[in-house]
């Protein structure tokens, strides 16, 4: 069964609120101040069952110019309206903005409830019709059904429900993106349940028992109660009227505007782009940056137009902008938006987001880009969220909500751009991808910076790994850095050892007299062989060209020509290796040692047998055992 919502429109006290009260003998006017004043305020809900067996929930919304913006919020979940027009007073000035709004939001269906028939004569009511039938040409309620009626006497009501049943019959099903997400138009406390919330579920669906964030605060809360059509449900779809009792949040931290969502999945944002229409109705330009009021699902927020290419927007014209709300809103690409002028208050303008999560407009976009993102395919509007994620890369799910996309709808365009390899997966665990581009040219940068390294440095081997990555950007992914240094080593760009980083082909060239103080340090080294001096004592011998001896040392190192044991003691490998041969010859013959008979195969100080004792150890050759060493290999 479908899951639709009529929602009405129409100007103060032409009858809207009777009429669901007739229809539904439910009284949308619930607050103690509307019964006094006699008029809505606030939005009021009703379920409806329909000649055919449909249920249908009924959006009321108050007409009174005061309180448009609550209009709006409940307008911006209906599938059709139902425009309520007075017979005796005929089209006034809600009507036209309350019927402005549901175009900006992209109604396309409805109904006309002619009202209060019982208070004219058939003489003036023919008129009336007629007048609103010229009110309706050429928009997307020209030609449906126009129904008079009286909420007082029962006529036509009947017709009016035949009418309405006739047009839901032909309504598609509702889009589902499959993403939960419940805009938030009633807030309130039920004595011994807590707090309660409501609104028209847009997408996806909702168990009890289910975890959901309150964006754009970003607290969490347990779904305690469902119900749907004032009924209690074990489920909530898109499309149904839905109250939610939530545990584990306080009143005072939802409101009206906020959004329910699935944990993890939406995020709220500072800067949407846009496609709006600026009505013909405004009157005046509108100028760039100007303060407007911005709707979008139940939210209303102070916010500031930028016309990326104009200084401003004549009355009647289109254009794409971005807006920056004052407080973040959580949206959708695709969501319907209207937009009403800072002051005096008046609707303006409204369309559609295009993309929720936009940057700064950049001077550079590629040509056609903004264009593309309102009316390209979905591969087109991939491309172009892909590359505006640049490195960061973008999870699957947050891709579909930044084109529009259903997630399998996505899922499918990724997997076809997997396999031509113009995207790349670099998170498995959130199925997040980047651009191929943009991973082209991360690797390009990255042998850039290898290489100004190797000009800077031109004694060292490389750089090391994490001196790359801090150079490269702290925000760059651990796992996207990871995979261009695997893929450029796979592709001999690169050569990755485990530290270090250098260009393939890279070697270290001394210069003439660089290569002669690598001879003398080199000699100073062979012939200590056991007994080399300490580093300090050589940075003493070379104090006039010191950095350069520092070099030569690291090159020495990295060349293996020399062991570092500690920041104090370096040995030529030469004799590291012979000691080594008789080191193990002792140990076999003696089957352990000990400092002492380490020191008889030497001849060393402790200075230097407790940390060549320890080098053997942490090279695997011995393993200590009480105050012995042994070779390792026997003991295991």
């Amino acid at each position: 069964m479908k899951h639709i919502i009529l929602g009405t429109a129409g100007h103060v006290d032409h009858g809207k609120t009777s009429l669901i009260k007739a229809l539904t003998n439910v009284d949308t006017d619930r607050l103690k101040e509307e019964k006094e004043r006699g008029i809505t305020i606030e939005l009021g809900f009703a379920p409806l069952v329909l000649p055919d067996g449909q249920k249908i929930g009924i959006v009321d919304v108050p007409g009174h110019e005061k309180f448009v913006k609550n209009m709006v919020a409940g307008a911006a979940g209906i599938d059709l309206v139902a425009l309520v027009i007075a017979a005796d007073e005929g089209v006034m000035p809600q009507t036209r903005e309350h019927f402005e709004i549901c175009e900006l939001l992209g109604i396309k269906r409805g109904i006309v409830a002619l009202t209060k028939i019982d208070m004219v004569d058939e003489e003036w009511l023919a008129l009336v019709q007629e007048d609103v039938r010229n009110f309706l040409e050429g928009t997307f309620l020209e030609g449906s059904p126009i129904v008079p009626l009286s909420s007082v006497t029962g006529a036509g009501l009947p017709e009016f429900l035949q009418a309405l049943s006739e047009i839901i019959s032909t309504l598609d099903e509702r889009t589902d993106s499959g993403l939960f997400r419940l805009p938030v138009d009633r807030v309130f406390t039920m004595k011994g349940f807590g707090t309660v919330v409501t609104g028209t579920l847009a997408s996806g669906k909702i168990r009890v028992g289910d975890t959901v964030e309150i964006m754009p605060s970003g607290g969490q809360a347990k779904i305690r109660g469902i119900q749907v059509h004032n009924e209690t449900a074990e489920e909530a779809q898109a499309g149904q009227r839905t109250a939610i009792n939530l545990q584990g949040t306080d009143r005072t931290t939802i409101e009206r505007g906020y959004v329910l969502t699935r944990p993890s999945t939406f995020e709220a944002s500072d800067r949407l782009d846009i496609h709006m229409k600026y009505l013909a109705s405004a009157g005046k330009k509108l100028k760039n940056r100007a303060l407007v009021r911005f709707h979008t699902g139940t939210s209303e927020t102070i916010s500031r137009i930028i016309l990326p290419d104009r200084d401003e927007l004549e009355p009647g014209e289109e254009t794409y902008a971005q807006v920056i709300p004052a407080t973040p809103v959580v949206a959708m690409s695709g969501d319907r938006f209207v937009i009403r002028s800072y002051s005096p208050i008046t609707t303006v303008g409204g369309g559609e987001i295009t993309d929720p999560l936009a940057k700064k407009r950049r001077k550079h976009s590629t040509p056609g880009e903004v264009e593309k993102l309102d009316q390209g395919t979905g591969e087109e509007k991939t491309e172009i969220i892909l590359e505006r994620a640049g490195l960061d890369g973008i999870p699957g799910l947050s891709l579909a909500i930044r084109t529009g996309l259903s997630p399998g709808e996505q899922e499918k365009i990724l997997e076809k751009m997997l396999s031509e390899k113009r995207v790349l997966l670099i998170d498995r665990d959130e199925r997040r991808v980047i651009s191929s581009r943009a991973y082209g040219d991360f690797q390009d940068r990255v042998i850039s910076e290898i290489s100004a390294y190797h000009k800077k440095y031109p004694l060292k081997e490389g750089i090391s790994r994490e001196e790359l990555r801090i150079t490269l950007g702290d925000f760059i992914d651990p796992k996207l850095f990871s995979k261009a240094i695997k893929d450029l080593g796979d592709d001999k760009k690169i050569v990755a050892a485990k530290e270090t980083v250098r260009i393939e082909g890279h070697a270290v060239k001394l210069k003439e007299d660089e290569a002669q103080l690598r001879e003398e340090i080199t000699g100073i080294y062979k012939n200590a062989a056991l007994t080399p001096p300490l580093t300090k004592e050589l940075m003493e011998k070379f104090s006039k060209n010191r950095k350069a001896a520092v070099d030569i040392l690291n090159v020495m190192l990295s060349e293996n020509v020399l062991v570092k044991l500690n920041e104090d003691m370096y040995f030529h490998r030469e004799a590291l290796d012979q000691l080594k041969e008789d080191y193990r010859a002792l140990l076999i013959k003696d089957g352990k040692a000990s400092p002492a008979t380490f020191k008889e195969l030497t001849g060393l100080s402790r200075k230097f047998i407790i940390p060549l004792m320890e080098y053997f150890d942490k090279t695997k050759l011995t393993i200590r055992v009480e105050d012995h060493r042994m070779l390792r290999e026997r003991t295991t």
